[in-house]
């Protein structure tokens, strides 16, 4: 009697989700962004200040059309 014949199969890894590109304006999700003080001349402040990034609302991740 022959033995019967056997195959081995490689089994398929499953597909990873693609990771989303990072945001081309910020890359972390916040920006800095300067700002004016004073009474009515309004002049410009050295000083920087964090605010959300408006392309894709502080997510860090670039937005899908």
């Amino acid at each position: 009697m022959t033995a019967a014949k056997r195959t081995t199969r490689r089994t398929a890894k499953p597909k990873a989700a693609p990771e989303a590109a990072p945001c081309p304006d910020c890359q972390t999700g916040q920006v800095s962004e300067s700002f004016k003080v004073g009474g009515r001349s309004k002049r410009e402040s050295t000083d920087r200040q964090e605010a959300l990034c408006l392309t894709c609302f502080g997510t860090g991740q670039a937005p899908t059309p």
